[in-house]
């Protein structure tokens, strides 16, 4: 019997119209002989009433002065409320259904509150719950220590309880259901032709989310890729097969090719790189800067190592520290604010020459200047102005065809 894991984000349950189409998905589900246990986050968005960051907005103006463990106790109300008010309109349809905290659904973390790690599910309840026929629904984000404190698992938590859970449960597949048709070769609000992907590999969707793509969060597939549960992201508000997400043998041996040279863009805005260059600096230049960042939290990117110095990059929110830390150290960095990190990212990308002449041509015949540039054996980043950030978006998405059909078919 198929076992079925769903989970439904915040903007899937925000109001009365989109939770009937959540019902929907759970029944024909549970019609069909399936188990099915449902992940479910806070209603909603910033300023909807139970919202994660409407709770946080909420501590904010009263005292700010919350410490980290009463702080996971408001938040994981949230998905409480989620999930009690799932329960019972389930139930209103005659659909046997039993609510969960992720705590009582087995999931067990460690003890660090607003990012904490799962160490340990015990699905016995889960089991017990399915074995009576019942609909189990899970609150996502959240899970409980081994002493019994409530722990949030961080952004994304929803996503990684999902798939934590089907990897536990030995789900026959996840599916993260959202506001979107499955995963775009580009975000749609920046490429007016982005299409549906059909099927993308681990790697693919890892490297798409952790550079930039909102669709589903990293740590959530890095889950479902180590134990190997395919993953759909799927839209609420269509019947839709969405993107399947597995490895990409399992993807060939279904007679599905995916592996074109690129499958995808993405893209992080709000960047500022930093190049610290002193021919006759210290021998250590490089281990002093990266020391700083280190030390003082934060978080580097797009490095550029040279013997003269180096240039990198931090977030626009990073950036008065870091150049007060270099200026600290002695360094003048030149600095340039307001620049975008774009991704070209493809499983068959590895090997194929050529790729980063497309994308030099593309960028040249559009008047965008590269700033900086890396590559890996899945993705080519490129550093440009923001400002550029549209026209380079929508170059690159012609010139690799992406337009042209929807990527990953038979």
């Amino acid at each position: 019997m198929e076992l079925v894991v769903q989970k439904f984000g915040g903007t899937s349950l925000t109001d009365e119209q989109s939770r009937s189409h959540v019902l929907r998905h759970i029944i024909r589900e549970y019609e069909a002989g399936g188990n099915v246990v449902v992940v479910v986050s806070a209603m909603g968005r910033s300023g909807d009433a139970y919202a994660t960051d409407s709770l946080l907005e909420l501590i904010r103006r009263n005292g700010d002065s919350l410490p980290e463990r009463e702080k996971d106790l408001l938040l994981s109300c949230g998905e409480l409320i989620s999930a009690a008010v799932l329960c019972s309109l389930l139930r209103a349809e005659g659909i046997p259904a039993v609510a969960l905290t992720g705590g009582q659904a087995g999931i067990v973390t460690d003890g660090n509150f607003g990012s904490a790690r799962i160490v340990e599910i015990d699905c016995g309840r889960i089991h017990r719950h399915l074995t009576a026929k019942q609909v189990v629904i899970v609150t996502g984000f959240q899970g409980m220590t081994r002493d019994g404190e409530m722990t949030t698992l961080g952004r994304g938590g929803s996503d990684t309880s999902a798939t934590a859970l089907g990897a536990a449960l030995k789900a026959d597949i996840v599916d993260i259901y959202t506001d979107v048709d499955g995963i775009l070769t580009a975000d749609p609000r920046w490429v007016a032709n982005a299409r549906p992907l059909a099927a993308v590999s681990y790697e693919e969707i890892c490297n798409m989310a952790q550079n930039g793509a909102k669709v589903i969060h990293p740590r959530a597939v890095e889950l479902a890729m180590k134990a190997g549960i395919p993953v759909r992201v799927r839209s609420t508000f269509s019947d839709g097969e969405g993107t399947l997400v597995t490895y990409a043998q399992a993807l060939r041996s279904r007679g599905i090719w995916y592996d074109k040279t690129v499958t995808g863009l993405a893209h992080v805005r709000d960047v500022t790189q930093l190049a610290v260059t002193d021919l006759d600096g210290p021998a250590d230049l490089q281990l002093r800067v990266f020391r700083a960042m280190a030390s003082h939290g934060i978080s580097v990117d797009f490095i550029n190592v040279m013997p003269t110095g180096v240039h990198y990059t931090v977030s626009e929110k990073d950036t008065p520290l870091a150049v007060k830390l270099l200026r600290e150290l002695g360094f003048e960095p030149r600095v340039r604010r307001e620049c975008a990190k774009v991704s070209v990212i493809g499983g068959g990308m590895n090997g194929e020459p050529g790729v980063m002449a497309v994308i030099v041509e593309a960028l040249t015949d559009s008047g965008i200047p590269i700033l900086q540039s890396a590559d890996s054996n899945t993705t080519i980043w490129v550093l440009i102005a923001q400002q550029d950030l549209a026209a380079a978006l929508q170059a690159l998405h012609t010139a690799f065809g992406l337009h042209l059909s929807p990527v990953g078919g038979n």
